[in-house]
């Protein structure tokens, strides 16, 4: 088995912030949308009555973050990786006023064997060297030198991930499984 270098996106990938964050606005603004009704990138578009920056501002509160959970089986599969050999670094796009709290509170909190070194910071994923990217903004897959595993969210149904060239994971047991294969090749 080939060891791997596994790039890892945090939102909606590693843990579930999409939809802590729409239990957030509903609590604040009295809103009742549903989690499965983000069915596109631009949160705004489920919140039709918010101004964007009413949408957007929770993500700068920590009391956010507090409530961000990893996904089911993320912990344990990220360590599995490294376990089998790979490298794991994890890549987000964040915004600078989003950093702190969301590694201090969720990464570092839920993946204590992973530290600062293990991260990177950058909306152009394009530009990092990687084996493999794993991603719920097809977006970031696009024109990447790595393969491409899309999680499956709300927000990326109807985006053609075989036609595209990725493949397309439910869940961490598939990530998992696809990394393995891959590895295999």
């Amino acid at each position: 088995m080939k060891a791997l270098t596994i790039l890892i996106d945090m939102d909606d990938t590693l843990e579930g912030l999409c939809q802590e964050w729409v239990k957030y606005l509903n609590n604040k603004h009295g809103t009742s949308v549903k989690y499965s009704d983000i069915t596109d990138w631009d949160m705004t578009k489920a919140f039709p009555s918010l101004e964007r920056k009413l949408v957007y501002a929770p993500l700068v509160d920590p009391a956010l973050w507090e409530n961000v959970k990893p996904l089911p089986g993320a912990v344990e599969k990220v360590q599995q990786l490294i376990n089998d050999g790979h490298k794991v670094v994890i890549v987000t796009a964040s915004h600078q006023d989003t950093v702190s709290p969301k590694l201090n509170s969720v990464l570092f909190r839920y993946f204590p064997f992973l530290t600062y070194k293990d991260v990177i910071i950058s909306s152009q994923k394009q530009l990092i060297k990687g084996d493999v990217l794993v991603d719920d903004a097809p977006h970031n897959l696009v024109n990447g030198t790595y393969k491409g595993i899309l999680m499956n969210a709300y927000h990326n149904a109807k985006y053609d991930a075989e036609a595209n060239g990725f493949v397309r994971a439910n869940d961490w047991e598939d990530v998992y499984k696809i990394i393995c294969q891959m590895a295999k090749e």
